[in-house]
């Protein structure tokens, strides 16, 4: 038996050698995990199932090749795509666009193949679970998981709605009237008609740009309105765009949007009433027709739209007049320009007009037993009985690691340890070899006894 148990010893020395060989050949490969060779001893057993005190042993043999799921470490890229996950969970992959076979990976090298899927370097899908809007999902399935396709690469644009105009008068500015006591209508075209104007860039429903110019003037205390002196602390408002804007209106020419709007500051220098009609004492919000019944249809054949002003905010001091804030919704239509995944693996598509627009988050799956998985080749594993069935869940909640983004993940294997082991395993192969020589030795030894 002595031959048996060397022989043995030989095999179990070269599978280490492979096991080791391999893990070395794999140093540079990403989100490789190395393998241990695992084993044990032999006995011989008898018909009762039991072994002698006295039994030796007839040798070795290899039991199991162990995945070894340690974290490898991070190298970090300039690709969006290139993801890798800090913590616990595997990518969740498909083989084919419609396939429910779900392979897993911890190599996160993706791209974007032609019909604008996010695949792996094997062409293999990466599935997401769907979000709404807010970018929320609302099943964590793997069942629920699908494809993760890039939208269209020009983003919708949106028409403005609301904007917002926070300015400080100056309360030293002098007064406007129309040099005969009574009130001045703006008129852009007069600069002795206003006192001070801003300008701001809203966006019709075919996301064209279209500059609203505001112009305010300091009614002089004295200038009556037809019911008596205004007094102090009042100004007037307009607003405008250019002629060109609108159908039948005339290039160069302002095209009023809003006039004769009444603001008031209380002695404190805030913000009293604000309203298009100085009949009433309201903080009212202004409404700026784009188009009104009077002109028919934006030039550029955009919908019609009505946007609310508000000078919420507005002061009157003594400083110099600035405009303190000024937001605007709405946007542009925009160009894709890139792809930007968060630590949870949400996805969003972003685009040149400044949106991000959520397409999906990525799937992890974990397993109780991830040694127990089947190796498949290209550093991924499909779930067997022994691994238990898939927990799928987002990145950043439970156990599952963060994602990260422009990162990979390298090979795991300790070079040292492995160029150590493998000169272990060579010399546990010649101690092998000598132990055949030597009962080879005594076995010629007892042939030639006479």
């Amino acid at each position: 038996m002595s031959f048996s148990t060397a022989l043995s010893g030989l095999n179990a020395a070269t599978a280490d050698l492979n096991v080791k060989s391999n893990n070395i050949a794999n140093v540079n490969t990403t989100g490789f995990k190395q393998s241990r060779a695992e084993f044990g001893d032999v006995f011989a057993v008898s018909a009762f199932g039991t072994t002698s005190s006295t039994a030796i042993g007839n040798g070795a043999v290899l039991q199991k090749v162990a995945q070894q799921f340690s974290q490898g470490n991070l190298e970090f890229t300039d690709n969006a795509l290139d993801l890798a996950i800090s913590g616990e969970g595997f990518f969740a992959m498909a083989p084919e666009l419609d396939s429910g076979e779900v392979i897993y990976s911890r190599a996160g090298e993706f791209g974007v193949n032609k019909d604008g899927y996010i695949v792996s370097n094997e062409g293999w899908y990466l599935r997401a679970f769907p979000v709404d809007s807010d970018g929320q999902i609302s099943a964590t399935s793997m069942n629920a998981t699908g494809p993760i396709q890039l939208p269209p690469s020009v983003g919708a644009p949106e028409a403005t709605t609301n904007l917002s105009i926070a300015t400080n008068l100056p309360s030293t500015s002098p007064g406007i009237d129309d040099g005969a006591g009574g009130l001045l209508a703006i008129d852009p075209n007069d600069p002795d008609s206003y006192s001070f104007s801003t300008s701001a860039t809203v966006y019709d429903s075919l996301g064209n740009e279209h500059v609203v110019t505001t112009y305010y003037q300091h009614i002089d205390s004295n200038a009556d309105d037809g019911s008596g002196p205004v007094g102090d602390n009042q100004w007037q408002m307009a607003a405008y765009i250019d002629g060109s804007e609108v159908k039948g209106g005339t290039p160069g020419t302002p095209y009023a949007l809003e006039d004769d709007v009444r603001i008031s500051f209380n002695a404190d220098g805030t913000l009293d009433t604000v309203d298009a009609d100085p009949s009433t004492a309201a903080l009212d919000p202004i409404t700026l027709s784009f188009i009104d019944t009077t002109a028919t249809e934006w030039a550029s054949g955009a919908e019609t739209q009505t946007i609310t002003l508000s000078l919420n905010g507005s002061t009157q001091n003594s400083g110099a007049f600035n405009v303190g804030a000024l937001t605007v919704n709405g946007f542009p239509t925009g160009r894709l320009t890139g792809v930007d995944v968060s630590e949870d693996g949400l996805i969003r598509a972003t685009y040149s007009n400044g949106q991000a627009v959520p397409i999906g988050k990525i799937a992890l799956g974990d397993f109780a037993n991830p040694q127990a998985l089947n190796k498949i080749g290209s550093t991924a594993w499909k779930e067997t009985t022994d691994s238990g069935p898939v927990i799928a869940g987002e990145a950043s909640t439970g156990s599952f690691g963060e994602v990260q983004a422009g990162a990979l993940e390298t090979s795991n294997v300790d070079l040292t340890k492995e160029l150590v082991g493998l000169i272990t395993a060579q010399r546990n192969f010649q101690a092998n070899s000598k132990a055949i020589e030597t009962n080879n030795a005594i076995t010629q030894t007892i042939i030639n006894l006479r």
